[in-house]
């Protein structure tokens, strides 16, 4: 099975940091929405695919514009959420950061299956989390993807959250250096005998 993270589109949070990482519940700026719209070109999605997205407003965008006019469904989990990386305390967390409720989704985004994760309450989420308490969460979640038999699963997240499971998965020494620009894909293909191929595209 392949696992391809996609980093979302230009959101409103990222055009004059500081400050604007103190933005709660951003967009996708327009050139994040072209952003999205390209990613049709790169991945044409069918009914046999499977995208999973972080439960933010610029990451369920990103995945409806990309998807928009396929049957290629879309559901939203709490374990691929906006996770710090490197971890730092929660009182270091930016509003940004910050994931819809499930109210707030079910009303807003009520085509959209919402699922949680054993380990992890909705409302902490995995941004502040510790390492062993994310690795329970990653290990449940990759398993959980597993189980839809898919050949193909995109998963649209947060450059802290992907460079989190990269780790998690194998990798040594990553640092912020290594995140994915702006909707940037890293692919990880998981063989039946668990053997892991990555491969940043």
């Amino acid at each position: 099975m392949e696992i391809i993270f996609i980093r979302h589109g230009q959101g409103e949070h990222t055009l004059q940091p500081p400050a604007s990482l103190n933005t709660v519940d951003p967009s996708l700026t327009e050139y994040g929405i072209c952003q999205a719209r390209q990613l049709s070109i790169r991945y044409r999605l069918t009914k046999d695919d499977l995208i999973i997205a972080s439960p933010t407003r610029r990451t369920i965008q990103t995945a409806l514009y990309w998807k928009d006019h396929t049957e290629c469904p879309v559901l939203l989990h709490v374990a691929v959420g906006p996770r710090m990386f490197p971890l730092l305390p929660v009182s270091q967390a930016f509003p940004c950061d910050t994931s819809l409720s499930k109210l707030q989704l079910q009303n807003e985004f009520p085509n959209l299956r919402i699922y949680e994760s054993a380990y992890t309450s909705w409302d902490a989420g995995i941004n502040a989390i510790d390492e062993a308490l994310f690795s329970q969460v990653a290990h449940q979640f990759i398993e959980w993807c597993l189980g839809w038999n898919k050949e193909r699963i995109y998963i649209v997240s947060h450059d802290g959250t992907i460079t989190s499971y990269r780790t998690f998965l194998g990798e040594a020494s990553l640092t912020r250096k290594d995140f994915l620009g702006e909707t940037g894909s890293y692919c990880i293909q998981i063989t039946c005998d668990s053997k892991i191929n990555r491969n940043r595209l």
